[in-house]
């Protein structure tokens, strides 16, 4: 029996519960692909989503996609971009669709943090340079919408299989483990320039 904590779409808040910062996770049911546009247009906009993102999950991606004909596609490439960027929008976005899973990359801000916390929502992060390999784990794509945009910003819903690992970085409960982990950095940063520089002070 795999020892996997695996998250089912639809995510429930008491699903979150027991996960914290730290944790490996993995997700199983609808990922949707979701970045820059797809946030200004349904923050800044007020253009509602194409999609119903209640107890589901987003990831921020622009995939690469091959066309199959009579709208069906395949996955070939999906690498996480870096989530700092819709951090403006993120809280807001978390508020109106009830999304409880934003998969990305890198770390992001205190609004993302009071969001996840406020309406129970995790965000967590893919390995960079694994976007083949995350390709794999996308069963079939069941639906593409504001294709418009073109193939990085399409809102691509996929059906994934034990899709990560994801590694969490804002949990439900107010904690933030990147900005944690800069606390420390920090502190260890100041000893070793301290250090280094009684090597190099001849230097001007």
């Amino acid at each position: 029996m795999s020892d996997k904590k695996i998250l089912k779409t639809p995510i429930k808040d008491s699903d979150l519960e027991d996960i914290n910062v730290g944790d490996v996770i993995y997700l199983e049911g609808y990922l949707v692909t979701c970045r820059d546009v797809a946030h200004r247009r349904l923050i800044e906009e007020k253009r509602p989503l194409p999609v119903d993102l209640n107890g589901l999950a987003i990831f921020h991606a622009g995939p690469i996609i091959r066309s199959l004909g009579d709208d069906k596609y395949e996955m070939v490439s999906i690498g996480p971009t870096t989530s700092m960027r819709m951090e403006k929008f993120e809280k807001e976005f978390i508020e109106q669709t009830g999304v409880k899973l934003i998969v990305g990359k890198g770390g992001m801000g205190i609004g993302t943090q009071e969001g996840c916390q406020e309406h129970k929502a995790l965000h967590v992060v893919y390995p960079a340079g694994c976007a083949v390999q995350a390709a794999t784990q996308v069963e079939y794509i069941e639906d593409a919408h504001w294709k418009d945009l073109g193939m990085p910003e399409t809102l691509w819903v996929c059906k994934v299989k034990e899709f990560g690992p994801l590694i969490v970085s804002i949990d439900t409960h107010g904690r933030n483990l990147f900005e944690e982990k800069k606390v420390i950095y920090n502190e260890r940063k100041a000893e070793v320039y301290e250090e280094i520089c009684k090597h190099v002070k001849f230097i001007k």
